[in-house]
């Protein structure tokens, strides 16, 4: 089982990213557009153009962790709050 302690903030990427990316390429995302650092603890959620495909980075004090949700129906909703079609 994996644990999140409570205090971990997450972040949302607004819009869609390139789902083929994996970790480095995400937390290097997240150095340059949001000026975070990714292996400080937060979530980082980022959704595919599709929407049925959202990745998540963490880094959980021992090494880095890319977890990939695919929906086999639905979507996960945009930025907006709305289900992509």
């Amino acid at each position: 089982m994996i644990t999140i302690p409570g205090i971990v903030r997450v972040w949302l990427a607004t819009g869609h990213t390139d789902r083929r990316r994996g970790f480095p390429s995400l937390a290097r995302l997240v150095q340059e557009s949001l000026r975070r650092d990714p292996h400080a603890g937060d979530l980082y959620v980022f959704r595919g153009r599709r929407g049925d495909l959202i990745k998540i980075i963490w880094h959980d004090g021992q090494g880095a962790c890319l977890f990939t949700k695919r929906l086999e129906r639905g979507r996960f909703c945009d930025h907006r709050g709305r289900t992509a079609l």
